[in-house]
């Protein structure tokens, strides 16, 4: 993309209701949001690791039982066009615990899943609920907690996205190895269960603030809404990079553990235990964001994370088996410096309709995942695992050295 972003409008004035109830009194509201996005985020990972087991259930090869995670990706995707308008209108905090609860018997119905084609069903159907959970509470932190300290705060919240990735890939290898497939989405299911019980006890007392209802629902306001959010070039710019960035590193990502297997000759619970890794270099983003915010800035996040995210992934294409945790490690630190930037500008695309913006940014993200992973299934059918590994990594390279550099267009370096 050619066009100069232009420079950064003035910082929207924060919520009213900040004043009244403070970022710390935010801690419980917040942490409920983080558990509800740690089942969100495990349920969608939960595939990884699982992949091999269900191609040999039923048959087919890896490229074909992607479906789970395609399915998944794209429903989570597609309904980001009406939750952002519909957490806008009725509540964000509300329809997250509403959605939880759905998700509880959606993400169950997988276990009972007697063909391929039906499980991707209940993959499609399951990514449908889900959908609502992360980017609407990123928008409630975002609604509720200045910008000045929102990248730390997200980071917090994130930690449950993060575990979500560790558990999801236990779960997924360990647990699918132990007792079959079928029991991890009983047992995700459960949790999503319990989460969502303490969501809608939480939502009834006075530690989440009255939702801030900006929106309509018509669709005439609803595309209102879009046309400003993409009348503006910089997000623009964000939706582009971010539905590139899923395309790319879901697109390799999601093949890791079946090519584990098939290369290595593992088994499914050590698949999922060296995956898990990616979440160990989460939480080490998490805890140093701080830091790297004040030592190399947002430009250096975005290119210092896309770099480590092709050393992991050319480590993962050539490195013998005791590399395999450490480029997850890798894996995971890259990702989250390259998109927890991105979903910081996310949150101030268009204040005053913070849940669509922050919704049609998940779109842009799961559609991207959704294109990356139906198209590098054919991709590694045909040419192999590495290739695909090796091509994403650089291309990734490239995508975050365009977005520093137009950070840096847009802004001085921190």
């Amino acid at each position: 993309m050619s066009v100069r972003p232009a420079p950064p409008a003035p910082p929207a004035p924060e919520p009213s209701s900040l004043s009244l109830t403070g970022e710390a009194a935010l801690g419980r509201p917040i942490a409920l949001l983080s558990a509800a996005a740690f089942v969100s985020v495990a349920t969608m990972r939960v595939a990884d690791p699982l992949l091999p087991q269900v191609a040999d259930e039923f048959q087919v090869s890896a490229g074909e039982a992607s479906i789970v995670t395609t399915a998944f990706a794209l429903a989570y995707g597609l309904c980001q066009l009406v939750y952002g308008a519909l957490g806008d209108r009725f509540g964000k905090y509300r329809l997250v615990t509403l959605m939880t609860l759905a998700s509880a018997l959606t993400t169950a119905c997988a276990a009972f899943a007697g063909s391929l084609a039906l499980l991707g069903l209940a993959r499609l159907i399951s990514g449908a609920t889900a959908a609502a959970i992360v980017p609407l509470s990123m928008a409630f932190v975002g609604d509720h907690v200045p910008y000045q300290g929102r990248q730390a705060v997200l980071a917090r919240f994130l930690t449950g996205t993060i575990l979500g990735l560790v558990g999801g890939q236990v779960l997924g290898g360990t647990l699918g190895e132990l007792v079959g497939w079928r029991a991890v989405f009983l047992l995700l299911g459960a949790l999503f269960l319990l989460v969502g019980a303490l969501l809608a006890l939480e939502v009834r007392s006075s530690r989440v603030p009255a939702p801030l209802l900006t929106s309509s629902i018509r669709p005439a306001a609803i595309l209102r809404g879009y046309r400003l959010l993409l009348g503006r070039a910089w997000a623009r710019v964000i939706l582009v990079t971010v539905f590139v960035e899923g395309f790319l590193f879901y697109g390799a990502f999601a093949f890791i553990g079946a090519f584990l297997h098939a290369h290595f000759d593992i088994g499914y619970a050590i698949v999922g235990v060296v995956l898990s890794a990616f979440g160990i270099g989460g939480l080490l983003y998490a805890l140093t964001v701080r830091r790297l915010v004040d030592r190399i800035g947002e430009r250096g996040l975005a290119l210092g994370g896309s770099l480590v995210l092709a050393v992991g992934f050319i480590i993962v294409a050539q490195g013998p088996l005791a590399s395999m945790a450490p480029a997850m490690i890798l894996l995971g630190l890259g990702m989250y410096m390259l998109h927890a930037t991105l979903q910081t500008h996310a949150t101030q695309m268009a204040p005053e309709a913070r849940g669509l913006a922050v919704s049609t940014f998940a779109n842009a993200l799961f559609m991207g995942q959704a294109a990356g992973v139906w198209l590098s299934g054919l991709a590694v059918d045909r040419i192999g695992f590495p290739p695909v590994f090796v091509a994403c990594g650089l291309a990734l390279t490239l995508l975050g050295a365009w977005f520093a550099m137009l950070l840096g267009r847009r802004a001085p370096s921190s």
